[in-house]
């Protein structure tokens, strides 16, 4: 188990074998999750987006209900349109 403290301004320094092992490097974004009782900190690195790609795959495709959101919106318009143009 590797330690670290954390400095008068908040800042942690990550343990080189860490650091190298998850190829963290300077400018690395990284995100802290709590869960429950516990701070997880997972670096954003190129492997890691690549791990999560497609893991929130669903059988529709976001486009395709985008395109027939705006058309039942269209509709929804030119039906109010038509009814404001009767008047």
């Amino acid at each position: 188990m590797e330690t670290a403290y954390v400095t008068s301004k908040g800042q942690l320094v990550v343990p080189a074998k860490l650091r190298r092992r998850y190829g963290i490097k300077p400018g690395t974004k990284v995100c802290f999750v709590e869960r429950e009782n516990e701070i997880l900190f997972q670096p954003v690195t190129k492997e890691y987006i690549r791990s999560v790609c497609g893991m929130l795959k669903s059988e529709t495709s976001v486009t395709h209900e985008l395109l027939k959101e705006r058309a039942r919106d269209k509709e929804r318009e030119e039906a109010k349109l038509e009814k404001l143009g009767a008047r």
